[in-house]
């Protein structure tokens, strides 16, 4: 059993303050961007461009996780408190909004440069493990998205919340959407020769296999609690984004011989 009392603050100069989730993001979009370029990409004039759709997919990132929390999981809140949808820094994103506005984000960036949108998503679904890995560390270092109340051995007691020993869900998370998804997604695209979307679909899959069950260790939203049946609202989402894997796998593959 382990006790957790770190600090969210990695860094304060006075009044100043970097928080962990915050270097979770910038070291995340970083090593991803550097994973890229050293590792996968081998079309020139995609690595050429590379550089340039950063600042798309960090909007996107940033737009579509808050809008997606504000929109889904606290609607009734920040319409009696709209001024506080602006204020990102006081926590509340939406991974899944976060894919929605990268998503989106993509295509505009690759429409404008007249190339494959599947071949820069394929790309951010490999890298984009690393950053949720570090996310999901940042999280538990936040003691938020905690798990529920168990005796496993290697429960948490997560000071700044109460005196139970819990899940450690968002070390669950680290492993199974960070770890072995990079690793699954990252031997697929360089063993197998398949079309571009693949990746992509592949990755819905597993990370919503993945986000399902493992949200039956963690704690409900609080303002939500369950929803149908007795689900809460990050696996009725992670179902709607199996689903559009399946679809979309399905579509990038019914032509191959």
């Amino acid at each position: 059993m382990f006790i957790n009392n770190f600090d969210p603050v990695a860094i304060k100069i006075l009044a100043f303050e970097i928080r962990w989730y915050s270097l979770a993001y910038i070291f995340g979009i970083i090593l991803g961007w550097f994973y890229c370029k050293k590792f996968l990409i081998k079309n020139v004039k995609i690595l050429n461009i590379f550089d340039d759709i950063i600042v798309y997919i960090i909007l996107g990132i940033v737009l579509g996780g808050r809008l997606g929390y504000v929109i889904i999981y606290n609607p009734i809140y920040y319409i009696n408190n709209p001024i506080e949808i602006f204020m990102i820094w006081g926590g509340g994103m939406s991974f899944h909004g976060g894919v929605v506005g990268t998503i989106i984000a993509t295509y505009l960036f690759s429409k404008k440069n007249n190339i494959d949108t599947f071949i820069f998503l394929d790309l951010i679904a490999m890298s984009a493990p690393i950053g949720i890995f570090l996310g999901r560390i940042a999280n538990f270092i936040n003691s938020e998205l905690y798990g529920k109340e168990t005796e496993i051995f290697w429960s948490v007691k997560f000071i700044n919340v109460d005196n139970l020993y819990r899940h450690p869900s968002q070390i669950y998370e680290a492993l199974l959407e960070g770890v072995i998804l990079f690793l699954l997604l990252n031997f697929v695209f360089k063993k197998f020769l398949i079309k571009n979307g693949t990746i992509s679909a592949l990755f819905l899959i597993y990370y919503s296999i993945f986000r399902f069950f493992v949200e039956f260790t963690r704690e409900p939203d609080a303002q939500l609690e369950y929803l149908l049946l007795n689900l809460t609202m990050g696996q009725i989402i992670s179902v709607v984004f199996f689903i559009a894997g399946l679809f979309l796998f399905h579509f990038k593959n019914e032509h191959k011989n």
